[in-house]
């Protein structure tokens, strides 16, 4: 508690106020023998200088006394309100109110995606995400970049993600993934750590820049490790072994929400006549347009151009293939 009396001037001065009203109430109770309620009328009369009069005329000891309360009082409150008044011109009294409404809507979120460090990889996950439409919360400590998120309207946490508070504030105990994009191993291991502590029923997708690490990672409790600087010189490769694929499947991946060319579909979000039917059952291609070129099963085994005889088990996951308006299709019927 006085560890935090210190910090703050505003502190400070509602301590030191508080502290001018007891004495005053004490003094009066205790010295000269007032009842709680004269004491207490009597304390503020006197510190606010209103001018009411006495209970009964003062003893010399009395008078002392209400001196001594009337002169704290003055430099007590002259403090609070150049504190106060530096408190309001600093901002901090509309940074605490923006802290607190932020908060609030973090607290409704449920199923939301939490990203550690607003770099180059964590603006390209928020603008995927935002493109889907998914719920996300940065948690981010540079002050600039805090303001560039405020300014977009994202949710975002001003701290260290590798710290419990920050990721609890962040509503890690109900976010359903966690995407940790700082740039030292090291910090992204410590966030996988702890998030996995907090919620272990969390997918965790980490960076890392040296592969070392990645094994660590794993271990720790990432679903997923990505390795950008890997990824991108595989991606230049393949385009000179295998261009037209590789710009093909760009063209898929690289929009999101109402362009997308890509959906998964998970087998617990359809109708509940369609569990244990086989995807000829689904008749997608009839009634979307749309194509099932993957299925995901329950034991995380991923099969590429299923059959249509496959059939569709609880926990499992149906990726879609279509154009804009087919995919937009079968969001609207599923």
């Amino acid at each position: 508690m006085i560890r935090i009396v210190l910090k703050s001037r505003l502190y400070k001065a509602i301590f030191f106020t508080s502290l001018t009203f007891l004495i005053g109430i004490v003094g009066y109770l205790a010295l000269f023998g007032y009842s709680f309620v004269d004491a207490f009328y009597m304390t503020v009369i006197t510190i606010t200088t209103v001018g009411f009069g006495e209970v009964h005329p003062f003893t010399s000891e009395e008078k002392v006394f209400t001196i001594f309360l009337i002169l704290s009082s003055l430099f007590t409150f002259g403090y609070a309100v150049s504190s106060f008044s530096e408190y309001l011109i600093s901002g901090d009294f509309f940074e605490q109110l923006k802290i607190k409404r932020v908060q609030k809507q973090i607290e409704q979120l449920d199923g939301h995606t939490i990203v550690c460090g607003y770099g180059r990889n964590g603006k390209q996950a928020l603008a995927k995400l935002k493109s889907y439409k998914r719920k996300v919360v940065i948690i981010e400590k540079d002050k600039e970049l805090i303001k560039e998120l405020d300014e977009q309207g994202v949710l975002n946490i001003e701290g260290d993600g590798t710290s419990d508070e920050t990721l609890l504030r962040a509503g890690i105990k109900k976010a359903k993934f966690l995407i940790t994009a700082l740039p030292s191993d090291a910090d992204n291991l410590f966030v996988v750590l702890t998030a996995n502590q907090l919620h272990k029923e969390c997918k965790i997708i980490s960076r890392a820049s040296k592969e070392t690490t990645y094994s660590k990672l794993k271990i720790a409790g990432a679903s997923n490790v990505i390795m950008p600087d890997k990824l991108g010189g595989a991606h230049m490769a393949s385009l000179v072994v295998t261009p037209d694929v590789i710009e093909f499947v760009d063209r898929l991946t690289i929009e999101g929400g109402a362009t997308a060319n890509l959906e998964d579909i998970e087998i617990n979000d359809l109708p509940k006549e369609y569990l244990n039917k086989t995807i000829l059952d689904l008749d997608l291609r009839r009634k979307t347009g749309c194509t099932v070129i993957g299925y995901k099963t329950s034991d995380n085994e991923y099969i590429i151009n299923p059959e249509a005889s496959l059939k569709l088990e609880a926990g499992g996951n149906l990726i879609v293939l279509g154009r804009p308006e087919q995919i937009n299709e079968l969001r609207a019927l599923f």
